[in-house]
């Protein structure tokens, strides 16, 4: 079994991830920054982390390292919005997105890739979202740094692959998060509406595919995208 680096694990498609990861015997050290983590990941090692900050970062993963081991898989899961429409939107306010949610990735994929590089060995998923192939009303910051981790991930799939690290994609649709409950009922009526299964998605769903692609069945799966969305998508 592997060590597994999940980010924004405390809540929603983090901890469904972790706990599937735990179950399967992975050893998982999981991140946190507001919200701390639940009883569920007491199984778990665990290192507080602002994905935003580079400073935190690079600490975070240099105490991971000395207290864990090398990752050996990454799941880079932690993320936000900030939406509004863009005739509203400052520079603050979109550039925020992007090192939240794309940045990070990039700071925390250059942090575990040495020792990957070494055992020539690894696994990269990036979890973006749905609205990275449809766009979103109000959500141009973060469509924007969602659809930047597919470039991100292919090229890393291009250039290591011949070291046995594959860089994987996961668009998650509408999930049954804080982040939908923050949009309201009648929003969530209109999505559910939109999607073929006829509602919304659970965080367990998604740590499925998780636990998929970090298991030796997925060895030889490199640059997917794999959306989990209930059809929402469909034909993009």
């Amino acid at each position: 079994m592997s060590h597994v680096l999940v980010t924004g694990a405390a809540t929603g498609i983090g901890l469904a991830s972790a706990l599937r990861l735990l179950a399967d015997g992975h050893q998982v050290t999981a991140t946190y920054h507001g919200t701390p983590l639940p009883p569920e990941l007491d199984a778990c090692s665990r290192v507080r982390l602002d994905i935003g900050d580079a400073a935190s970062v690079q600490a975070g993963l240099k105490e991971v390292e000395a207290n864990t081991g090398p990752v050996e898989v990454l799941v880079a899961n932690a993320g936000s919005t900030r939406d509004t429409l863009l005739a509203r939107m400052d520079d603050e306010r979109f550039e925020e997105m992007l090192n939240t949610n794309l940045t990070s990735a990039f700071r925390l994929t250059k942090a575990v890739l040495p020792s990957m590089m070494r055992v020539r060995h690894g696994r990269l998923i990036f979890i973006s979202s749905i609205v990275a192939l449809t766009g979103g009303p109000g959500q141009t910051n973060y469509a924007a740094s969602k659809a930047g981790l597919i470039g991100f991930a292919r090229s890393l799939a291009r250039e290591l692959g011949s070291r046995s690290i594959t860089a994987n994609v996961i668009l998650p649709g509408a999930i049954e998060t804080k982040l939908l409950g923050d949009a309201g009922e009648s929003r969530r009526q209109e999505i559910e509406r939109q999607i073929p299964l006829g509602r919304v998605g659970r965080p367990d769903e998604v740590g499925a595919v998780v636990q998929f692609l970090a298991s030796e069945g997925a060895s030889y799966i490199n640059g997917a995208l794999i959306t989990v969305d209930g059809g929402l998508g469909m034909g993009i």
